[in-house]
C-alpha cells in the first residue's frame, strides 16, 4: 500500500508541471490568435498585442518543461543510461 501510494504521489508531481507546460502553451496560442484575428476586423481602431498573457505563458511552458526535461535527466544520470559527454569526467589517480 505504501508503493501504491509513493507512485501516485509520483506521478501527480509530474503531472501538475505538464499541466502548466499545457496551460502555457494554451495562452501563448491563445495571445497569438487573437491578435492575427484582430488584424482583420474592421470595426476595431486599434490591435495590440497581450503581452502579459503571452509573457505568463511563455514562464508556464518553459517552466513546465524544464522540470520534466530535469527529471527525466536525473532519472538518466542515476540509471547510467547518459551518453559519455554527459557523464562526469574522472580524473586518473595521482602517482
Amino acid at each position: 500500500m505504501k508503493l501504491m501510494i509513493s507512485r501516485f504521489i509520483a506521478i501527480i508531481i509530474l503531472v501538475i508541471p505538464g499541466i502548466a507546460a499545457m496551460i502555457g502553451f494554451l495562452k501563448m496560442k491563445d495571445a497569438l490568435f487573437l491578435y492575427m484575428s484582430r488584424h482583420g476586423d474592421d470595426s476595431l481602431s486599434h490591435v495590440y498585442f497581450d503581452w502579459l498573457d503571452f509573457g505568463f505563458g511563455v514562464v508556464l511552458f518553459f517552466a513546465g518543461i524544464g522540470f520534466l526535461g530535469g527529471w527525466i535527466f536525473f532519472r538518466d544520470h542515476k540509471r547510467n543510461y547518459l551518453s559519455p559527454r554527459f557523464k562526469k569526467k574522472t580524473e586518473p589517480p595521482a602517482t
